[in-house]
């Protein structure tokens, strides 16, 4: 039995580690000695020796065999010992010998080090704790995805994730902090969701900040914000003036949005300090930051933007300055667009005649009109569009003789300009926010949009009904779900503000009644599904409990089609009935 003997891997430096082999045959114990002063040295020279051999390369303090081993070695030529078994003598043994010393050693082995320092203690947060129940419901949302049933139906059970949203909105309305047991699970749900990230970490609040500094994983917590964790306060000029010459480029774009909410002429100062110094993409970034707040004191400074050496940062100052009606730049695109667009007088009835500019100059390249158009487009319909989107939509009437944006956008367009002309109307009722042009170019909602003024597309369209109140809003989507049904309204319905008002509730639920009893594909109206899910109001339960019975199916229809509406329907009154226990397990006692 061979025998080993060695010091602790831990021993102090200086001291040998030694190994005694003896060999099963009876033969010189060899010893090799290595110091534990250099663990890491000595393992190299034995992987160097193996790699050349020991007859080239013997490792330092590696015992030589001695004259008997030679000789025992020597006396067996076949290399078998006398007994018949493999000799494990020599230089090479001894080195298999050390090396499994070192293996042991650098697996197990381990020397004490200084302790590391602890963590900061976390910062206080002076919010409310959350109530019991709702703490409960937090680690239920947080934990939980509805599984599908079989043939990946949904099943009847709410999907908590999807809920999840709303009960944060909800939370941040009360001023509640999140549970310290919650901020892990929270943090690895605003890691998988983007879409969840600035509402969950404005709940996890200073002391979620201060978690994610500890685990690599949750870094996306700390981008846009400060070296603390946190941006300094707007007010605290030496913090902001620090951050803003040594930050990060995404602490620099959260810190100038932060200052600009405080103090608009604040924020603009900042970024002119450094504007001159800064990338063509950073002074880009920065500019889209001015949208907010934006007001004509922000006109000198984008004025003088227009004449940057960037394209695409003279292209956004021109949209910015566009939206202020009352710039010089704005006055400058209404004298052009006054040339391109009026009356045209040889018309029997009063018609819109249109002349698109032939050529793009210098002035208009200046004030953010691009030169070369899209693939697929016109040059002078393209310039005719950028020239009318950023005039000021207030120097129209004048031009048509008093007329009022609705009938103006009702009078006929010569030479097929119409289209044209009613997008770039479009867009400049959304870029000034205009409601007045907002509501006349979205017309009455019975009309098919494709007759309709404006524009057809339903993107447009929803982008001019966010310029109406919720109310109004709310009615006319409703209109137009009585009228064209759900298949058009999907993009309209998601910029209605939740809970949905009435009637627009009411015209959801009787247009999916009305699909229900035509026996129409229930997964068409998936999307519709989800969206009654998350917006529909908790009350609209006592109108939809009879529409969870299967109903009879007819022969015309869709084989099972009933089964999967009698599903759909009790999965969005369970998660109403659980959107109601959520509101009332949020909201403070009286």
């Amino acid at each position: 039995m061979d025998t080993v003997t060695t010091t602790s891997a831990t021993a102090a430096p200086g001291v040998a580690d030694t190994v005694t082999v003896r060999a099963a045959g009876g033969g010189e114990g060899r010893t090799a000695v290595g110091s534990s002063a250099a663990p890491d040295r000595l393992w190299e020279e034995l992987v160097t020796s193996a790699l050349l051999g020991t007859d080239r390369r013997t490792p330092t303090g590696l015992t030589r065999p001695t004259g008997g081993e030679a000789a025992d070695g020597g006396a067996a030529a076949d290399g078998k010992t006398a007994g018949g078994s493999t000799a494990a003598g020599g230089t090479a043994g001894a080195l298999l010998d050390a090396a499994a010393l070192h293996t042991v050693r650098r697996r197990a082995g381990l020397r004490p080090g200084p302790a590391a320092p602890p963590p900061e203690p976390a910062p206080e947060d002076p919010r409310v704790p959350l109530p019991e129940a709702a703490r409960r419901r937090l680690d239920q949302l947080l934990a939980g995805r509805t599984a599908p049933s079989p043939a990946g139906r949904r099943g009847a059970a709410p999907d908590l994730a999807e809920l999840l949203p709303q009960w944060l909105a909800l939370a941040e309305g009360h001023g509640y902090k999140a549970p310290a047991a919650a901020l892990p699970a929270l943090l690895d749900a605003a890691r998988a969701r983007t879409d969840l990230r600035p509402s969950a970490l404005r709940f996890a609040g200073p002391r979620g900040l201060w978690l994610a500094r500890l685990n690599p994983e949750w870094r996306f917590a700390l981008r846009g914000t400060g070296a603390a964790g946190a941006l300094p306060s707007p007010r605290d000029a030496e913090g902001v003036r620090a951050l803003w010459d040594e930050g990060l480029f995404a602490e620099r774009v959260a810190l100038l949005a932060a200052v600009r909410n405080d103090d608009p002429a604040a924020g603009l100062a900042l970024l002119a300090s450094t504007w001159a110094t800064e990338r063509a993409e950073d002074r880009l970034m920065f500019l889209d930051s001015l949208r907010a707040g934006l007001s004509d004191a922000d006109e000198e400074f984008l004025e003088a933007a227009l004449g940057d050496r960037s394209r695409n940062v003279r292209a956004t100052a021109a949209e910015l300055l566009s939206a202020l009606p009352a710039s010089a730049l704005a006055g400058r695109m209404a004298a052009r667009a006054l040339t391109c667009v009026g009356l045209d007088r040889t018309a029997d009835v009063p018609t819109i005649g249109v002349e698109a500019p032939h050529e793009c100059d210098a002035a208009m390249r200046r004030d953010g009109v691009v030169a070369v158009p899209p693939a697929g487009r016109g040059e002078r319909s393209w310039w005719l569009g950028r020239i009318v989107e950023s005039a000021p939509l207030s120097c129209w009437p004048a031009r048509f003789g008093g007329r009022a944006p609705e009938e103006i956008v009702a009078l006929p367009v010569a030479d097929g300009w119409r289209d044209e002309l009613h997008a770039a109307w479009c867009r400049a009722a959304v870029r000034q926010r205009d409601a007045d042009w907002s509501r006349a170019l979205l017309g009455p909602p019975a009309i098919p949009p494709a007759t309709g003024p404006g524009t057809s597309s339903l993107a447009e369209r929803a982008r001019l009904l966010s310029m109406l109140s919720p109310e109004e809003r709310a009615l006319w989507v409703a209109r137009f779900v009585a009228a064209h049904g759900l298949s058009e309204a999907f993009q309209l319905l998601g910029v209605c503000a939740v809970p949905w008002a009435e009637p627009l509730g009411e015209a959801v639920i009787d247009a999916l009644d009305i699909a229900r009893e035509a026996g129409g594909y229930p997964w068409s109206f998936s999307g519709v599904m989800g969206l009654a899910e998350r917006c529909l109001a908790p009350e609209a339960v006592g109108r939809l409990e009879p529409l969870t019975a299967r109903p009879d199916e007819a022969e015309d229809i869709v084989p099972g089609a009933g089964g999967y509406w009698s599903e759909a329907f009790r999965r969005l009154v369970s998660t109403l009935r659980l959107r109601a226990s959520i509101r009332a397990e949020l909201t403070p006692p009286a």
